[in-house]
């Protein structure tokens, strides 16, 4: 349906009452630039809702999420202002598994 080639995930907490053009400023402000077909995730500071802006080569789309329970595993902002995922991570987030062991984060390389 829409074509997401790159997921980028902002480490800042952002307001969640941000609209389309806010979300867009803020991912300017955090990666630069909104690169088309690319998803960026942005959550508020507990973690419990994010929001999704996708460009996807025509104009942004703007969606959220909220858990009823729990918290997404949300990375501080220690680890930088931004991390890429791959899609098989951004399945375990948005469900709020800890999304950090699947993929190549998996990898077991010492006995």
């Amino acid at each position: 349906m829409i074509r997401i080639d790159r997921i980028w995930l902002a480490t800042e907490p952002m307001d969640m009452r941000a609209g389309t053009e806010t979300a867009l400023a803020r991912v300017v402000a955090v990666f630069g630039a909104a690169q088309p077909h690319c998803a960026y995730l942005f959550a508020n500071k507990r973690a419990n809702r994010m929001k999704v802006l996708v460009h996807d080569g025509f104009g942004i789309w703007l969606a959220s999420r909220r858990l009823n329970q729990g918290r997404f595993v949300w990375p501080g902002n220690w680890q930088g202002r931004q991390m890429e995922l791959n899609p098989e991570q951004l399945q375990a987030l948005v469900v709020g598994l800890p999304w950090q062991r699947v993929g190549a984060g998996a990898e077991i390389r010492l006995l």
